[in-house]
Formats: C-alpha cells, structure tokens, sequence
C-alpha cells in the first residue's frame, strides 16, 4: 500500500502508474492525483485523460 508523498492519501494503482509515466520510472514514492496536478499546475481533468490514454495504448504500467 502506498500514499501520496504530499498529502498522504492512499493512493490507486492509476495514480502510482501515471507518476512513474510523467515523472519517474524508478521512483518510490509517488503522488496521487490531485498534488500531480497541482504540482505540474494541471487539471486533474488532464490527468484523468493521460491515464485512459495511456490504457488505451496498451502501457504496462497500468496493470493491477
């Protein structure tokens, strides 16, 4: 189980994958979704839309 490295919210395995495709394939620690977009000055919207890109495409980072 992991939590966001800001707020502490447990995090999903979306937004652990979404970190490591738009920050950091090695990282440890991760952010959820809401302190990306904050932290990167986007929309949460924009995430959401990264994340059913990158399924649609087929990335293995967005497997359970």
């Amino acid at each position: 189980m992991s939590y966001c490295l800001k707020c502490g919210r447990e995090l999903t395995y979306d937004e652990i994958a979404v970190y490591k495709k738009m920050v950091s394939r090695i990282s440890a620690e991760f952010m959820c979704k809401i302190c990306l977009a904050e932290r990167f000055d986007l929309s949460v919207e924009f995430i959401d839309k990264k994340i059913e890109q990158f399924k649609s495409q087929g990335c293995l980072l967005f497997t359970e």
